[in-house]
């Protein structure tokens, strides 16, 4: 989604810089917008990469059917984490998910950290976890959010009450209430009551829930009873919510995260994300030997690891340490909050209704890079072979990966399990949500040498193109930089295969498609407000009839980005479904992008096929495409084809993982109806 004022103006404004400053390097980091405490200012390489250890289970338990379970208790909590490194001495203030039966900050013993630890699941072992809201303080009254939210979004809205709850609100203020939460196992094949879904939110169990607010969202209680039903479970306890996971899928790279309606990018960004990672069945038997080991439950202690997750974010941050993100939409505009002249929802008297959120901002781009929780981090590792569990967990930035010293990426697997052959890459093109296995050979690196992992994405949406032909890669001297890798002599021998001689497991193919649906991708601007840029360089609101497509000034927006059909147009969150495929079909899904950017696209539930993307969408997918995906990228003006089977009846939803386009509109429900 490209800026009302569109990428012109940030071209107008990194020129403006240079001819100030006479400096490239100064001008584009300047250029980031962000807030108070420069990024500049933060030294690199400093602060070794955490390595997420396992999470640890709260036992194993029997199911109704006599299966073995691995059970988890598992907590969202607020705390202190060192992400900046220790010479600066700041910390910042997180949420992320932690074992309620090992308390604590990682740093202190405990298990809470960002990012969250692994879940280690086997092939058809199910997983079940206790989900618990705990955003409370220690005497139990509720904790408001550390970043600003936006009421005027269709969101959860627990102070509409029973009536309005998950419906749009009308306050413009920032929501100081007790927060919401529901997670996701991104890429989890489960019913739709353990799914995540974002009217099952649930508030803490704290003792000062004001009593107008609804305290769960509307389909908790339904899914509570559902629950019960098919796992001859007990009730969900206040403030929680109980999943499980079958794992019947193939062996893969999985991560959960919250998912509540319409602040997923704040609730997101605050913390609580991590790896969930499936291992074994017979998709899991790979010709030749992998490097490993990887973090265990069972370790006792860290050891030499070659199978590393990692996940890139950007963030921002004050001077104090603290996160910062937006609480304007004058940031979007690259405007001081004066310096934007128009009416925001509810509108007023003397200007009328209008329909732009005050706070939700279309994008967000940090000016800090962060990995597994530390900006800038390094790893000490050997001339040998090492598997790297990428994830973007970015909200709304695409990277694009290339190692220094021209060492190259070999991927064996995407977000469905292994690819059909390895596929060695120079560049790795990643969409938020989006994973890639890869394996990095570093064992003729010379001791000594520093490699850094670059980022050649754009500090803006990304369009497609090639870095420094068709948009300006990220700025060089900070958010260009990733972390840096630094070899030193292998210990012992390495036993791993080649990449390129690893022999993967097969794809199925699905057959025939029962069905074609025709889906769109939509921007949509105000009906309501029209704007011009002044003298002084404000955006200013002009008076006129709204109808009238000839009056003086510009449309405001965007206001919102949406998904449809070619059929039905635009649809919103709170429209009738129209995709409704029976429990087994097989169907292609056609994504015409009518928008100017690049949407990661998300299809909870099933792991899907790319069959194509392209004008008519007939051109072939990458390598990196050929195995199984719950994740693509749809580019702008093209047609991207995706094909999956629907083999589990109940409520599902697809949506784009910019997870600010998520939260205004970007999600739309589907229905996998049962059998007749």
């Amino acid at each position: 989604m490209s800026k009302r004022m569109g990428k012109v103006t940030w071209g107008v404004f990194l020129m403006c810089v240079m001819v100030s400053i006479g400096s490239i390097q100064d001008l584009r980091a300047a250029a980031i917008p962000g807030g108070t405490l420069d990024p500049t200012s933060i030294p690199k390489y400093q602060s070794p990469l955490i390595i997420p250890p396992a999470m640890p289970r709260t036992s194993e338990i029997t199911g109704s059917a006599d299966e073995a379970i691995d059970y988890y208790e598992i907590a969202v909590r607020q705390f202190q984490q060192e992400i900046l490194p220790a010479s600066m001495g700041l910390s910042t203030t997180v949420w992320s998910y932690g074992s309620v039966n090992h308390p604590g900050a990682v740093a202190e013993g405990g298990t809470f950290n960002y990012p969250a630890l692994t879940i280690e699941a086997t092939h058809s072992k199910p997983v079940r976890v206790k989900w618990i809201n705990d955003l409370v303080d220690e005497q139990g009254h509720y904790l408001s959010h550390i970043l600003p939210v936006d009421q005027t979004l269709h969101w959860t809205n627990p102070p509409g009450g029973l009536a309005d709850r998950d419906k749009r609100g009308k306050d413009p203020a920032v929501y100081l209430g007790p927060v919401p939460i529901v997670t996701h196992v991104h890429g989890a094949h489960t019913h739709q009551e353990s799914d995540g879904y974002p009217e099952a939110w649930f508030l803490p169990a704290a003792v000062d829930i004001p009593a107008s607010h609804a305290v769960a969202g509307t389909l908790y209680a339904d899914y509570n009873v559902d629950f019960q039903r098919r796992h001859d479970a007990t009730p969900w306890e206040s403030g929680t919510a109980t999943y499980q996971y079958p794992n019947d899928q193939r062996a893969t790279t999985l991560w959960y995260h919250d998912h509540s309606l319409g602040m997923t990018r704040l609730n997101v960004y605050a913390g609580p994300a991590g790896f969930y990672i499936i291992r074994g069945g017979p998709d899991d038997e790979v010709a030749g030997t992998l490097p490993g080991p990887a973090p265990a439950r069972n370790d006792s202690a860290p050891m030499d690891y070659f199978e590393i997750p990692i996940v890139i974010q950007d963030r921002s941050f004050n001077d104090d340490g603290s996160l910062f993100y937006p609480d304007n939409r004058a940031f979007f505009e690259g405007l001081d909050p004066d310096q934007l002249q128009i009416p925001f929802i509810p509108g007023s008297a003397q200007h009328g209704p209008s329909d732009v959120s005050p706070i939700w901002n279309p994008e967000f781009f940090g000016n800090t890079m962060v990995v597994n929780g530390r900006t800038w981090p390094y790893l000490e590792l050997q001339q040998r072979r090492y598997r790297f569990r990428l994830l973007n967990g970015c909200n709304s930035r695409f990277l694009i990966l290339k190692m220094g010293a021209n060492v190259p990426f070999y991927q064996i697997g995407a977000e469905g399990g292994f690819l059909p052959a390895p596929t060695a890459l120079t560049e790795l093109l990643m969409a938020p949500a989006e994973r890639a296995d890869v394996i990095v050979d570093f064992t003729d690196i010379p001791v000594g040498e520093e490699v850094v992992l670059l980022n050649l994405g754009p500090d803006e949406p990304f369009g497609g193109g090639t870095p420094g032909i068709d948009f300006d890669p990220a700025d060089a001297g900070t958010t260009g930089q990733v972390m840096q890798f630094k070899v030193v002599a292998r210990a012992g021998s390495d036993d791993s295969t080649a990449p390129m001689d690893l022999g993967l497991p097969a794809i199925e193919p699905l057959g025939p498609a029962d069905n074609t649906r025709y889906l769109t991708l939509n921007e949509e601007e105000s009906k309501s407000v029209r704007v011009e840029e002044d003298a002084f360089g404000r955006i200013i609101e002009i008076r006129g009839d709204e109808d009238d497509e000839h009056e003086e000034g510009e449309v405001f927006g965007p206001t919102s980005a949406l998904l449809g059909t070619l059929t039905d147009g635009p649809l919103k969150w709170g429209d009738s479904i129209t995709e409704d495929p029976t429990v087994g079909d097989v169907e292609i899904w056609e994504l015409h992008n009518f928008t100017e950017d690049a949407h990661p696209i998300h299809v909870h539930l099933v792991m899907f096929q790319v069959l194509g993307r392209g004008p008519r969408g007939t051109d072939p997918p990458e390598s990196w495409e050929t195995g199984w995906k719950d994740t693509v990228i749809a580019h702008p003006g093209e047609i991207t084809r995706i094909k999956a089977r629907f083999d589990l009846a109940g409520l599902y939803v697809w949506h784009c993982h910019i997870v600010e386009h998520e939260d205004n509109e970007m999600m739309r429900p589907y229905r996998v109806k049962p059998l007749p």
